[in-house]
């Protein structure tokens, strides 16, 4: 039993502007694996290249929102770890695993009927460090694609593991949220420097290598800004410019192609500043029914837009005679964009949705009385 509420917090129970924020998160990923697919006299826009980086503010959103979901118990003293593992579980699984069936599917039958792939890339160690979602957890110089994206979600496992630690950190510093956003910063900052030194490359490049080390500081700073945002309260007029300043200097910064680790920096003032609309319950347009909606789609959207890209170059390629690595046209682009979003409306209905009930419902049965 919960006795304290996210709402007693001072947020509202539901954030439907930050679950409307992750629609346009995970589109600008889906655009930005498009944009290399595409005929470059066409034009290239740096603000869909930096779109790549919206991993990362899902990374803030989740610590946020598990902030949110979760601190209210944990600071109770109620908390239960292990209905929090099986929530994460029902949250990640289903998707996961269709997802992965269906590229299972796809790499059997290119085998099966002679269709060209690169073997190293699905390979039995990848498959299985992709089933278990540990795939980004180690050092590797090899891209584990049997489930494209999903190198975010054993991120997001790794963080989910660690919850209660955060949390303790959270609980500890909970007056002083500011200096626990000083701390997720310093943390990003060494960590940066130590995955620099390691191979050459800035922490938003951290995928299948080592991509745990790319959610540890942002989760934490995502629970700060949660924390920050408990002990504030502005006025609608005061949420709605920040919000509009705030996105603004992001896409700017995106389109001026400022360097990875600034873009990331100003995605925490957007994350923060979206969520202060439903503190000032001033969300508008942003909680829309629709919108809300697509942000649940988003996470089918986002996982299953690469398997279905690289299948369709795939076939195509075979049917015309031409290597993989063809330049796709905006028609093709767009069809196969409007069919991913039907393909990840119908994953999100008849995959996610139930198969999270039922994972939680067979839980909470075999759960000792």
């Amino acid at each position: 039993m919960t006795s304290i509420s996210p709402a007693s917090e001072g947020y509202p129970t539901d954030l439907g502007a930050l679950t409307s924020l992750r629609a346009f998160l995970a589109l600008g990923v889906v655009l930005f694996h498009y944009q290399l697919q595409w005929d470059p006299a066409l034009g290239f826009s740096p603000i869909i290249e930096r779109s790549r980086l919206a991993v990362d503010a899902f990374f803030l959103l989740s610590g946020f929102i598990l902030a949110h979901v979760y601190g209210p118990s944990f600071a109770a003293g109620d908390f239960s770890y292990r209905r929090f593992i099986v929530a994460r579980l029902a949250r990640l699984y289903p998707l996961h695993l269709a997802v992965l069936a269906g590229v299972t599917v796809m790499v059997v039958g290119a085998s099966v009927f002679g269709v060209r792939y690169d073997p190293a890339t699905y390979t039995w160690e990848g498959f299985f460090k992709t089933l278990l979602l540990v795939q980004a957890w180690f050092p590797t110089e090899v891209g584990y694609n049997w489930s494209g994206p999903s190198w975010s979600l054993s991120a997001e496992w790794f963080a989910y593991l660690l919850f209660p630690f955060y949390a303790l950190i959270a609980i500890k510093l909970r007056s002083r949220p500011r200096l626990l956003i000083a701390l997720g910063v310093m943390g990003y900052v060494a960590i940066d420097a130590a995955y620099g030194r390691m191979t050459g490359e800035v922490l938003p490049r951290a995928e299948d290598n080592m991509g745990i080390l790319r959610i540890a500081p942002t989760f934490l700073i995502g629970m700060a800004l949660y924390g920050l945002g408990r002990e504030t309260l502005w006025r609608p007029g005061l949420a709605v410019a920040a919000c509009l300043v705030s996105t603004g200097l992001l896409l700017t910064g995106m389109q001026l192609s400022l360097d990875d680790r600034i873009i990331v920096a100003l995605s925490a003032p957007v994350v923060f500043c979206w969520s202060m609309l439903a503190r000032s319950q001033c969300e508008g347009i942003l909680a829309a029914p629709a919108l809300v909606f697509a942000g649940e789609v988003s996470f089918a959207l986002y996982l299953a837009h690469m398997p279905l890209l690289v299948a369709y170059k795939g076939v195509a390629a075979e049917v015309r005679g031409i290597d993989s690595n063809f330049v796709m046209t905006p028609i093709e682009l767009s069809v196969l964009l409007a069919v991913t979003i039907i393909v990840s409306v119908l994953l999100h209905l008849y995959v996610e949705r139930p198969g999270r009930k039922t994972i939680r419902r067979r839980f909470e049965t075999l759960s000792p009385k």
